[in-house]
């Protein structure tokens, strides 16, 4: 096989030099932001963050136009529902992350260099869960019924937890990452490794820094998130082309969005509500495909952008008078990570 016959071949049911295109535009993007823009460590300011942002709307939204024009406009109609979807139920995994954050004390000055690295977990993370769903639908279809009712029982448990507080705390990940592996008590720059002392032994061991607890904790809540997020656009296409490239331009833009949304996370109170208006919608509409009912996917854009405009602007108006929630960096202390359970050498 040559060249030419290898690009315009297919794979899961796409061309391979769609895959490449693809796969080109995400690392020029990736390379442009670590390469030049945040070559110096530094801290993101809200307004730096929207612009960066804006760069990530601006080249998915140009990668949804190529699609519409060399795939038609139905293909291009699902890559943007699907990429609205994905940025919405996507942004209560920013809250949490900004959570994880303020609990480990991570610097802003760090925090970047954790999402950045983050980003690489869900490449191949959510490529893995997609293409694990695609395989499942595709061999056995009336699987969407699960996908339905699991969205739906996730969207009915969301508005029970409106108005509960997350435990860090007593998190099971953390617990875990305390009692298997020694935590250092303090940072140590943007490293996330570094070998000291055994306690008792003193002989050099490896040690993991609290930015790899929080960049361990950021990843498996991408996992926990995706499991979620992904079986919401099978709803709107079972086309793994789709599904993947709008995950990951919605979860690129949502990461550069973060440090403009963390410092306003307070404002948006009630936007949990509306996002889990969108999980049941979507979880309905998932369940209706097995049956022969296909409910248009302009008006699940439109529904979709509705909710996530009434929640955002109910929120803004029901928290108008709120003072400002400012994301504090606190040191962290050694009670905090640090465990006598930790393994020896």
């Amino acid at each position: 096989m040559d060249f030419a016959s290898f690009l315009f071949s297919e794979f899961l049911d796409t061309p391979v030099w769609f895959w490449l295109a693809f796969i080109g535009v995400v690392t020029a993007i990736l390379v442009f932001d670590l390469g030049f823009l945040h070559k110096e460590q530094k801290e993101i300011s809200a307004r730096e963050s929207f612009l960066l942002y804006g760069m990530y709307v601006l080249v998915a939204c140009a990668f949804g136009a190529w699609v519409w024009f060399v795939r038609g406009a139905e293909s291009g109609l699902e890559f943007f529902t699907g990429y609205i979807i994905e940025q919405s139920l996507a942004m209560d995994n920013i809250f949490v992350i900004a959570t994880i954050f303020a609990f480990l004390g991570v610097p802003r000055l760090y925090q970047y260099r954790v999402l950045f690295w983050g980003i690489i977990g869900v490449l191949v993370f959510r490529a893995i869960l997609i293409g694990a769903g695609v395989a499942l639908v595709n061999a056995f279809e009336p699987i969407l019924f699960v996908f339905g009712a699991f969205l739906i029982f996730t969207g009915i448990r969301m508005f029970r937890k409106v108005d509960e507080d997350d435990d860090i705390e007593n998190n099971k990940i953390l617990k875990f990452l305390r009692k298997r592996f020694r935590i250092t008590p303090q940072f140590h720059g943007t490293k996330f490794l570094v070998q000291q002392p055994h306690p008792q032994t003193g002989k050099l061991v490896l040690w993991l820094t609290p930015l790899a607890v929080a960049l361990i904790m950021v990843e498996i809540v991408d996992v926990i998130f995706a499991v979620d997020s992904v079986p919401a656009i099978f709803a709107i296409t079972q086309d793994p082309f789709i599904v993947y490239t709008s995950n990951v331009f919605a979860v690129l833009g949502l990461r550069a969005l973060f440090f403009a949304l963390s410092a306003a996370m307070a404002r948006f109170r009630y936007l949990q509500t509306a996002l889990a208006i969108i999980l049941v919608y979507v979880g309905i509409k998932i369940s209706l495909v097995p049956l022969g009912i296909h409910i248009d996917t302009l008006l699940s854009l439109i529904f979709t952008i509705g909710t996530l405009v009434l929640g955002v602007l109910y929120s803004l108006w029901k928290t108008r008078n709120d003072p400002p929630l400012e994301v504090q960096d606190k040191p962290v202390a050694a009670k905090d990570l640090e465990s006598t359970d930790a393994p020896h050498p």
